[in-house]
């Protein structure tokens, strides 16, 4: 084949890969039996993939971590992660923050309890932050084999005392996996922590772009890595290449965008703060947030990029149309649209998200962009400035 004079990755779209003679394929097959992470030589593509391979090698050194592992999705990636924890020893509890992502709380209730008998365990939050000498004696009495959180809480941003809680977890025996899509590794890192594993839903800000959907479970322990291997071919929890070559471009500006999401999210928050129609707003970094304490400790170069605030009104019905007249007002400028961490200011109403949940008719969920920040804050302006207050 000739050589072209490309300094970007080839995309691999090979389904099987060649392997030229018995001896070569002997030699593949029986290496595999190792789950190299970037073999030499390479089988099919449910396997391994050249072009996932790197992409994951660049992701690793992003988080930190000795190696990352590509799936399609962040809840394939946090299938993953879970799996590989999985015995035939029953009963085994695992306990999970309730202040997760709603896709992984269904996931628990339809598959691990539903299907796979799982005996779980919920801690929830108390005055909108975690205590500490709770989740100690949850864990004192329950004895988790897997502690499950997230380093900030969606759509409330509870900031978790993510050190304490692995050293708590590790006293007691327990694995702990991170779910890091909000804080990413820009300002936290939870396997510098001793986390087990560490998740992203890649779709939010490792991609950044909204149009690609990635996961990525991160480790150092490399017996983790061939179980994951192993559980990801199996399963068949496999970016393709094509997605993989998008997201490798995209990582290149990562930390340029991440720095632009998050300086932008603080002035917002201090923008909402201020203006009339809103009558709070979280943000970790604002003093009056619950665990803005815990954030400023834990947290270096910022404190995410996605600001929640609840609009004024006298009663649901009040809020509810100020909330509706926002959006409207806003709409051309700032999008509803279901996700977060695009390059795009979007938004999301959380009531009808939520519902019984968090019945809050006026609060809004804002992702915060890269765009200029007065132009974020102009547009907010306009609409709440459309709300008598």
């Amino acid at each position: 084949m000739k050589k072209v004079n490309s300094i970007r990755t080839p995309i691999f779209r090979d389904s099987g890969f060649w392997l030229k003679d018995i001896p070569t394929m002997k030699k593949a097959f029986a290496d595999e039996l190792n789950h190299p992470a970037d073999p030499e030589l390479y089988i099919y593509s449910r396997y391994r993939n050249p072009t996932v391979v790197e992409t994951e090698e660049e992701l690793a050194k992003v988080e930190g971590s000795s190696w990352a592992l590509l799936a399609q999705s962040g809840l394939s990636a946090i299938d993953i992660a879970l799996s590989i924890f999985q015995t035939n020893v029953q009963p085994v509890k695992w306990l999970f923050f309730s202040e997760i992502y709603g896709g992984t709380n269904t996931f628990i209730d339809k598959v691990l309890i539903a299907r796979r008998g799982f005996d779980i365990i919920r801690f929830s939050p108390t005055s909108d932050s975690y205590s500490i000498s709770q989740f100690e004696r949850l864990v004192e009495l329950h004895k988790p084999a897997v502690v499950f959180l997230e380093a900030i809480s969606n759509p409330m941003l509870i900031v978790a005392d993510v050190p304490e809680i692995i050293k708590i977890s590790k006293r007691f025996g327990a694995k702990v996996i991170v779910d890091n899509t909000f804080a990413t590794p820009y300002i936290f890192k939870p396997l510098d922590f001793g986390a087990d594993l560490v998740v992203h839903s890649a779709t939010k800000y490792l991609a950044g772009h909204g149009n690609l959907s990635a996961g990525v479970v991160c480790g150092n322990d490399p017996d983790l890595l061939k179980q994951a291997i192993e559980y990801r071919k199996l399963v068949g929890h496999m970016l393709s290449p094509d997605d993989a070559y998008r997201l490798l471009d995209y990582l290149k500006s990562f930390h340029l965008r991440i720095a632009q999401h998050f300086s932008n999210a603080k002035l917002v928050a201090e923008f909402l703060s201020a203006h009339c129609a809103v009558e709070k707003v979280l943000y970790p970094s604002l003093p009056d947030h619950p665990t803005s304490s815990i954030a400023k400790r834990i947290f270096s170069n910022g404190y995410g990029g996605i600001v929640t605030f609840d609009l004024k009104g006298d009663s649901f019905l009040q809020k509810q149309h100020n909330c509706n007249t926002f959006i409207q007002a806003v709409s051309e400028s700032i999008h509803l649209v279901p996700t977060l961490g695009d390059a795009d200011t979007i938004l999301m109403p959380v009531e009808p998200v939520w519902g019984d949940k968090f019945p809050f008719p006026g609060m809004v969920r804002l992702s915060i962009g890269i765009e200029p920040a007065d132009k974020i804050i102009d547009a907010l302006r306009i609409a709440l400035d459309k709300i008598n207050c």
